[in-house]
């Protein structure tokens, strides 16, 4: 059984129900307002790993337990998951996405690349 990831940040203490929520909402209002110059200029590696870490939040698994090549509808990402990831793109990288992004973009590869050419692009 993988263990249940974390929000990034956390003490990697485990939550659940309201506690996990309340962790997530203040992640998110942390994260929002604070796309930072390092964020707007991040690697493709950098990018890589913080989709890894977002899908594996939400999916309650490992980080290591996603492949870059996994199908994300395949390994469980749902469309709200999927929508609350594109707003969580927009607040971490500072660029608007399309609402169908992990559909268009469906692997963490593929993700990452889109990503990485909006941001170069800036």
């Amino acid at each position: 059984m993988a263990t249940p990831a974390t929000t990034p940040g956390t003490t990697g203490t485990e939550t659940t129900g309201a506690a996990s929520a309340a962790i997530a909402a203040s992640a998110g209002a942390a994260s929002a307002g604070a796309a930072s110059a390092g964020a707007a200029s991040a690697g493709a590696e950098a990018i890589r790993t913080w989709l890894t870490e977002r899908v594996a939040y939400f999916l309650d698994v490992r980080p290591q337990d996603i492949a870059a090549d996994d199908l994300l509808v395949e390994i469980g990402l749902d469309s709200v998951y999927a929508l609350t990831l594109c707003g969580d793109v927009e607040d971490e990288f500072g660029i608007l996405v399309e609402a169908t992004l992990a559909w268009d973009h469906p692997t963490i590869d593929a993700l990452t690349a889109h990503i990485h050419s909006e941001l170069a692009a800036r």
